[in-house]
């Protein structure tokens, strides 16, 4: 079986190679693009992606195997000119749970965490909507397309570096513990700073 890459390079003589990438890679790059901007704009971010794709495929860098990275990287690029229908299903998205009957035939105990759940889905949806569009895609790309970090850095074109920091703000963001922790921390550094300066 071919690496992504010989077939990309196999591609610059004989184009209709490029095909094989497509079948190879067209599903993550189109659930990808589904969950950050629905069905109906995904089908255009899949087909643009694997256009610029093609189009760029001599820039490739060959000691790269997998090109589920940079494929993920070109349509992340293309997704933020979309950025106006991804807030309209985030917010179609609230209205959708928040919506929902539920029956309570599992008795008081399933309803209870049952509710629990929405609660707790219903604040991270806010916390994730809330977060900044470098991070949730940073955190996206990381924890629903499942690659590393290198990965991540590959498709966003940043250090590694750069995605362990965003994700740890993340992590900070969206853990209520660790929020309340990082308000306490700054708050008593912010007490002790104000004494200091009497």
């Amino acid at each position: 079986m071919s690496t992504d890459s010989e077939i990309i390079q196999r591609s610059l003589d004989q184009p209709s190679a490029f095909a094989q990438l497509f079948d190879r890679h067209a599903r993550v790059v189109n659930a990808f693009a589904t969950y950050r901007v629905g069905r109906h704009t995904a089908e255009d971010v899949l087909s643009e992606t694997f256009l610029v794709a093609f189009r760029r495929r001599a820039d490739y860098d060959v000691g790269v195997e997998s090109a589920v990275p940079w494929l993920l990287g070109i349509a992340s690029r293309l997704i933020r000119r979309h950025r106006a229908v991804e807030a309209k299903h985030w917010r179609s998205f609230a209205a959708a749970v928040s919506g929902e009957e539920h029956s309570s035939e599992g008795g008081v105990d399933d309803a209870m965490t049952r509710l629990d759940a929405e609660r707790e889905v219903d604040g991270l949806r806010g916390r994730i909507a809330a977060l900044g569009p470098k991070d949730r895609e940073t955190l996206l790309l990381y924890a629903w397309q499942g690659l590393t970090y290198e990965e991540v850095a590959a498709a966003l074109g940043v250090p590694v570096g750069t995605v362990r920091s965003r994700l740890n703000r993340v992590r900070k963001r969206l853990d209520p513990v660790r929020r309340a922790q990082a308000l306490a921390k700054t708050q008593t550094q912010t007490q002790h700073s104000a004494g200091s300066i009497r």
